[in-house]
């Protein structure tokens, strides 16, 4: 059982927890739960560790998927140092990144029209997280992301997703206008999310066909260049004095409304 916060190990854990840096450097983030080990697929699980009386209390599940992957016992000071929550679960897990090209996400297994959810310069994690599940739950193709956008591997963007970031295709794009033109030009149409002159109301476009919905950074929403490179511009009407929506409410209202469209 590992007791020291000075082992090795425990520090490249701590790296994983707090630094994006060492996440893209080896390839790996944290995956903290009972929830997100039990999800977890085999083959990129790298290591398990347990806190003591964690392992003790664990239910017969829990011990059978412990029992057939690499686990470490560690003490309740060193899981606290490598744990990023206030209450923390007791069982954390190093999982290998999984790496997907964007022309990946066209392909739906199940034969229906891709439908994509790209997202610029979102900043917070708990957003992020939200939209990768949302995105599992209306039937997405995958999500795209700018380089700009917060890290999908950090340990609360990861807790977000409960478990979608296991099953949702996802790429991060390093020059949107070129992936937003690959995506035209495999016949998915565009739509951005937009409060311009001329957007017509979100349930009005036919989202059968292959679609992609943009959707903007929290405070500031969709650049200019990019809202002028989308084939149609969509707004969510509201009422009373609200401005806008919270970014994750907009795309599951925008992927829901696609998912509703194809379910006729």
């Amino acid at each position: 059982m590992i007791t020291s916060t000075a082992n090795k190990k425990v520090k490249e854990l701590a790296e994983l927890s707090v630094k994006a840096k060492a996440r893209a450097e080896t390839g790996l983030f944290l995956a903290e739960g009972r929830k997100l080990f039990m999800e977890a697929p085999p083959e990129q699980i790298e290591s398990v560790y347990v806190e003591e009386n964690a392992y003790r209390g664990a239910d017969t599940a829990m011990r059978e998927k412990l029992d057939r992957v690499s686990f470490e016992l560690v003490s309740g000071e060193v899981f606290r140092k490598i744990s990023d929550t206030m209450t923390p679960q007791g069982i954390m897990t190093v999982v290998r990144q999984k790496k997907y090209e964007t022309h990946a996400l066209l392909n739906k297994t199940d034969g229906r029209a891709a439908m994509l959810l790209i997202l610029e310069n979102i900043q917070d994690p708990g957003n992020l997280g939200t939209m990768l599940r949302t995105a599992e739950g209306a039937g997405a193709s995958g999500v795209i992301m700018t380089r700009d956008t917060v890290d999908i591997y950090s340990p609360k963007t990861i807790r977000s997703t409960m478990g979608s970031v296991y099953r949702v295709p996802f790429a991060v794009t390093e020059d949107l206008p070129g992936t937003l033109a690959e995506l035209r030009a495999a016949g998915v149409c565009i739509y951005a999310a937009a409060l311009v002159e001329g957007a017509r109301v979100y349930d009005e476009p036919d989202y059968r066909k292959p679609c992609a919905f943009l959707i903007g950074n929290e405070g500031n929403g969709l650049r200019a260049e990019t809202v002028a490179q989308a084939d149609s511009r969509i707004i969510i009407p509201m009422k009373g004095c609200v401005e806008s929506l919270n970014a994750a409410m907009a795309a599951g209202i925008l992927l829901y409304e696609a998912a509703r469209q194809r379910r006729v």
